[in-house]
């Protein structure tokens, strides 16, 4: 103790009033004339990788219907608990003569709901879902400045209707029952443009 209480009166050594300052601002020196890299960012935008995790996208199938049958799974896979899934019956005859049936399967997700305040996208999600309905997209623009804008209701999620698509609710156009859908078996041609209703982005 004596010992310390002696160089601290003494004051800093030279090593430390000449040499510590230079080696302090070493990361500096040899860092300040190199070439700087500036990504013009948001007016340029560099693409991402195929297989990016981006913003969720609930696909279609090629006649408009939802590939979504509600069974929850991503939501129980999810380990951020950002997803929350409600399902319900689909139903082939509304009593008058018209279709409620909004996918191919037993029930569809009539609510979904994808809490991004919340979800870390690790992409465990798409890999639960037995339907290939959920995927990820190359979006990474997820920024707001309101919390609400960041849970993202079905309406948000869902692919957009291409040519040849038609909005639900309606019948199975395309098939008997779901298992041709699921096999792509399809009775009938499929619309213009069934190609893009494949996911947007990568992120398998």
């Amino acid at each position: 103790m004596a010992e310390q209480a002696d160089k601290s009166a003494q004051g800093p050594t030279l090593k430390e009033q000449l040499w510590d300052p230079v080696a302090g601002f070493g990361v500096t020196f040899r860092t300040m004339f190199r070439k700087v890299v500036t990504e013009q960012y948001p007016k340029e935008k560099l693409p991402t990788a195929p297989r990016f995790h981006g913003r969720h996208q609930l696909n279609r199938w090629p006649d408009g219907l939802e590939k979504c049958i509600g069974c929850e799974l991503c939501a129980w896979a999810c380990p951020a608990d950002a997803i929350y899934v409600e399902g319900a019956e689909n139903i082939d005859d509304a009593g008058d003569g018209t279709s409620a049936r909004f996918s191919a399967g037993e029930r569809y997700g009539r609510v979904y709901q994808i809490n991004y305040l919340r979800c870390i996208l690790c992409g465990l999600c798409i890999e639960a879902c037995p339907t290939r309905a959920l995927t990820m997209t190359n979006e990474y623009e997820l920024a707001d400045d309101n919390r609400a804008n960041l849970i993202y209701e079905k309406s948000d999620l869902l692919a957009p209707l291409l040519p040849g698509m038609e909005q639900p609710p309606h019948a199975m156009l395309l098939g008997e029952d779901d298992q041709a859908y699921y096999r792509g078996e399809f009775a009938a041609p499929a619309p213009t443009g069934a190609s893009a209703s494949q996911p947007a982005g990568g992120g398998a």
